[in-house]
Order: structure tokens, then sequence, then C-alpha cells
């Protein structure tokens, strides 16, 4: 039997199930989840940047994404204030659209 010791999506355990496989896992407590999304976030973030072509980059995107949204309430947040503070941010000091790539600056 493969041993795993990850994190994995809701659906995971009902799918195991419609192969007729037996599966043992356990439900995180909130500081355990936090360690964990942020290991499949580097996970997640490495097959990103390893994506051959925009279809898997946008899948890993998504991924990327989807653990984003589930760590907010863990930080006592949601996706509209996330919204808000990256709006906030962006109008302060721009997004990253224009490709800047900053190489050194004067020091006074």
């Amino acid at each position: 039997m493969p041993i795993y010791n990850k994190l994995v999506r809701d659906g995971i355990p009902a799918i195991i199930e419609l192969d007729n496989k037996a599966y043992t896992m356990n439900v995180l407590e909130p500081a355990q989840l936090e360690v964990q999304i942020k290991r499949k976030l580097d996970e997640e973030l490495k097959e990103y940047q390893q994506a051959f072509s925009n279809e898997e980059a946008v899948e890993e995107l998504a991924d990327l994404l989807e653990l984003i949204y589930a760590v907010l309430p863990l930080h006592d947040s949601s996706i509209e204030e996330l919204e808000k503070v990256r709006l906030s941010k962006r109008e302060k000091r721009g997004g990253f659209d224009k490709g800047y790539y900053l190489i050194e600056v004067e020091d006074d």
C-alpha cells in the first residue's frame, strides 16, 4: 500500500472509495493544516515552475490559488479581504505587468 503523508483535496476520499480501495487519513487541526498547506504550496509552486505548457501552468496556478483560499480562514481572513489587500498594494506600489527588473539603486 503506497504511503502519501500529504494534504489532499476534499474529494479524494470519495474518489478512492469509488475504486473500492481502503485508505487511512486524519483530519488536521488548524495548526497542522497550516503547516501542511505551506508544504503543499511548495509542492505546487515547484510543479508550476516545471510546467511545459500554458495548460499545465494554469492547472498548477489553480492549485496554488485553491491552497491560498484554503489557508485564509486560518488567518481570520477571506477571499474578499485578500483581494482588498492585493488591490491596495497594487494602488500603492503597482503590479508586475511591466516586467521591471531592478538591478541596483544608488545609496545616499
